[in-house]
């Protein structure tokens, strides 16, 4: 459709139409008072689009002859759409069909008329606002613009990620290195936390020479080291060097080798404790001679057996494996003396620390005979409790 009336008495002639090329000019106030005309008169075609239907019809109707009047009455532009407004809201809705029907028709094949068919007829959806529809903008920038453009962005978004990314790889390292540690501790806590034992502290500093006057004694046997402050109760009751048996009764304390002599008589009497056990097995004496490498000679350690108190000052240390077993044997030039066996380095079973004791008090003549067990000596000094993972092991397998 042309965008100009041709009648030469037509009084809109050379005004332009209500489309989008109105709409897009560079006078932005006009642009919103026509779009405000166009949302007030949109129920409706617009009294321009009238006057183009009337020029092109042979045969008129009544709404065609009544814009025509109006047309030709020499009236601006906005009083003809007014009066066009009115006479259609006054139409009954029959009549509005009519109107719609004869515009369908002036405008067959046009871009109004293309516009309408994607509404429904039900809808008098208002052409003008058909072609007021925002048009697809096209890119006009070069090629090389765009790619440059396109790689900033690309640009942009690795550099954002990047931050990311390392935050989430640190996060998943500090987690694994978590774990790992966990589960270190969990199968080798003894070795880590044998530096930071410390016995209790409620020992008393005792005498170089006591009798059984100046230490209490009572019914339970106990080995007493003032220097690293340990006070532990010994076991004399086993009858087996079996390592089962004897890893059970270290849960109560120290543990007596049943083949040798026991306090009172002349000849080695030897003991064994942990030095550090995995915190996960049973027992709360599984740090009993984590501090037994800090005694050196002419250091004291006292035994107190069947109400006596038996005091021996140490006279040797020495670091054996776990097959040297003669360190249970008397030892030479001496007639009494006690044992002190742990292993070593603490929470390991790979060495034993052996510190011997000579008997000083009572005087050793006062001693009776030795008196052995039947048992043979061990072929083994006994070690630290199982850890974790051979427990588990031992269990599945």
């Amino acid at each position: 459709m042309d965008n100009k009336l041709t009648s030469p008495n037509n009084p809109l002639n050379d005004q332009p139409l209500f489309d989008e090329t109105t709409v897009r000019s560079d006078n932005p106030a006009a642009d919103l008072i026509r779009q405000k005309l166009t949302t007030i008169f949109e129920d409706e075609p617009s009294a321009k689009q009238e006057v183009a239907e009337v020029s092109t019809a042979s045969t008129l109707s009544k709404h065609q002859r009544f814009i025509q009047e109006l047309s030709k009455s020499g009236k601006d532009l906005a009083t003809i759409q007014t009066a066009w407004h009115q006479y259609y809201v006054g139409l009954s809705d029959k009549e509005k069909h009519e109107v719609w029907q004869e515009f369908y028709a002036s405008n067959k094949n046009s871009q109004y008329q293309k516009a309408l068919q994607a509404q429904s007829s039900q809808s008098f959806v208002s052409p003008s606002l058909a072609a007021l529809k925002p048009q697809p903008i096209e890119d006009r920038r070069k090629v090389g613009s765009i790619r440059n453009g396109l790689k900033r962005q690309i640009k942009s978004g690795a550099a954002t990620k990047k931050p990311s990314q390392l935050r989430s790889i640190i996060f998943g390292l500090s987690a694994g290195v978590l774990v790992i540690l966990i589960f270190l501790f969990s199968f080798f806590n003894q070795i880590v936390i044998a530096p930071f034992i410390q016995p209790s502290r409620h020992i008393g500093s005792l005498p170089l020479i006591i009798s059984s006057a100046t230490v209490p004694t009572n019914n339970t046997p106990e080995v007493i080291i003032p220097k690293i402050n340990v006070e532990i109760p010994v076991n004399y009751n086993l009858s087996t060097d079996d390592e089962n048996t004897i890893e059970t009764a270290l849960e109560s304390g120290v543990i007596h080798y049943p083949s040798t002599v026991e306090p009172g008589q002349n000849g080695n009497a030897a003991f064994f404790g942990h030095s550090s056990n995995n915190i996960f097995n049973p027992g709360k004496y599984k740090f009993a001679f984590v501090l037994l490498h800090t005694l050196v000679k002419g250091d004291t350690f006292y035994l107190t057996y069947q109400q006596k108190v038996y005091v021996y000052q140490v006279i040797n240390t020495q670091i054996v494996s776990p097959n040297d077993v003669a360190v249970l044997n008397d030892t030479e030039g001496h007639a009494a003396t006690a044992t002190l066996i742990t292993c070593d380095p603490p929470g390991t079973s790979i060495n034993r620390l052996v510190v011997t004791g000579v008997q000083i008090s009572p005087e050793p003549s006062t001693n009776s005979a030795a008196t052995y067990s039947s048992l043979t000596t061990p072929t083994v000094l006994a070690g630290n409790g199982p850890s974790l993972w051979s427990r588990l092991w031992n269990d599945i397998f």
